[in-house]
């Protein structure tokens, strides 16, 4: 049998790295620890594999090797004494799990270890790091690369999150009832954030960042597969399987930004279009519409139109008026106008735009004056848009959106 090299034991550790450190958190109760675990289960794979070849079912024997470790450890633990025995029992039972066939094959364990890696105890930022080091399977340099920052300060995040989760006394569960509501829109507001900053990044030479969208795609679909009966999970699944549709058609050859007006709708996916449509249907089933689910049926307005000249922009102003009832914001605000100035024109929209002109959150927020001085051009006031693509230009930390703002600037006044 040929040996396996070091990289492809590390790709099968790679995608199966969440379900074991899941399974061996169950046990030890500890992430952190878990995660040293699974560390410690690669590291035998890779000095025994080449020996004796890639077992017929390495994940099973990733996650036994990792267990047995974590039985060990508990073993040397007197106060663990009572686990121990439940703990020895259930493996003397069962030496291999069974080999997940697919995303929708989870066990619990990882749903668990998803809403411990998204608790309301960590900031936003650590929440990020951590599920994507151990829901995701990112090392620490691919999460600094993604976020650009530096690999210190993942490193210091993710550290500080395993302290904190800790120190909480976090359990490693899924909770219910009102905690779980209260977990679960953390849970989605992270997958959403993944997905935005792959979608749209906010710094950097490129405006994709195409891996990440895949991560939070993926999470997304685990997490409808887990949690059938909740609508907003659907909705988020089917927000960002209609987003990521389009994810070919967003930028050029160059890499050059494609506004959405200029996007050829025949590189739109079609089958993650139908695939959203579907969880879009799933996630009304319960009869209402949350903000994610909102947000989807925009998403569905744009993608079921053939043309940008035959988008309902009446119907997507209507649903952003309901997405601003339910979850107000500045940013649903500015989308707002944009949609109204769409179905009644360009000075509704900016009458609209110029009430949000005060607002602290969009101080510094580039999309703002980049609206504003699409709006300002279709009314025909040139030397004013210019100046609101230039200030958006300055204020965008994205060097694609940059270029393509300063060349909105240019061509206006051309």
């Amino acid at each position: 049998m040929t040996a396996p090299a070091p990289a492809a034991v590390e790709t099968v550790f790679r995608m199966e790295s969440p379900r074991i450190i899941a399974a061996v958190a169950r046990i030890v109760r500890d992430v952190g620890i878990a995660e040293e675990l699974a560390q410690d289960a690669l590291v035998a794979a890779l000095e025994q594999w080449p020996r004796t070849g890639v077992p017929e079912r390495p994940g099973a024997w990733l996650t036994a090797a990792a267990k047995n470790r974590a039985v060990d450890l508990v073993r040397r633990r007197e106060t663990y004494a009572r686990k121990l025995a439940e703990v020895g029992r259930e493996l003397t039972e069962e030496t291999y799990d069974p080999e997940p066939s697919g995303p929708d094959d989870i066990d619990d364990d990882l749903l668990r270890l998803i809403f411990t890696a998204c608790h309301p105890v960590l900031s936003p930022e650590a929440r990020t790091a951590l599920t994507l080091r151990l829901v995701g399977g990112l090392r620490t340099d691919e999460i600094a690369r993604a976020f650009l920052v530096p690999e210190a300060t993942v490193a210091q995040r993710i550290v500080r999150a395993k302290r904190a989760l800790a120190k909480a006394g976090v359990e490693f569960e899924v909770p219910y009832g009102e905690d779980r509501a209260a977990r679960l829109g953390s849970v989605l507001e992270v997958i959403y954030l993944i997905f935005n900053e792959g979608y749209a990044a906010t710094a950097g030479d490129d405006l994709l960042r195409p891996g990440l969208c895949e991560d939070a795609l993926r999470l997304a679909r685990v997490l409808a597969g887990l949690m059938p009966k909740e609508g907003e999970v659907h909705g988020l699944a089917a927000l960002l399987e209609i987003q990521a549709s389009r994810t070919a058609a967003r930028t050029g050859p160059d890499g050059q930004p494609v506004l959405l007006a200029e996007q050829n709708r025949g590189r739109w996916n079609r089958l993650l279009i139908r695939r959203g449509f579907a969880e879009l249907q799933r996630a009304g089933e319960g009869g209402t519409y949350g903000p994610y689910a909102l947000q989807a049926a925009i998403a569905a307005c744009h993608a079921k139109a053939l043309t940008y000249e035959d988008t309902d922009w009446r119907t997507i102003a209507a649903l952003y008026g309901r997405l601003a009832a339910v979850a107000p914001s500045p940013v649903v605000e500015l989308n707002r106008a944009v949609a109204v100035s769409m179905a009644e024109g360009p000075e509704a929209g900016l009458a609209l735009v110029d009430a949000l002109a005060g607002e602290p959150a969009l101080a510094g927020y580039h999309l703002l004056p980049s609206v504003r001085g699409d709006l300002l051009a279709r009314l025909g006031r040139p030397e004013e848009a210019r100046a609101e693509f230039e200030r958006a230009a300055s204020l965008t930390r994205n060097e694609r959106e940059r270029e393509l703002l300063t060349e909105r600037a240019r061509r206006t006044v051309g």
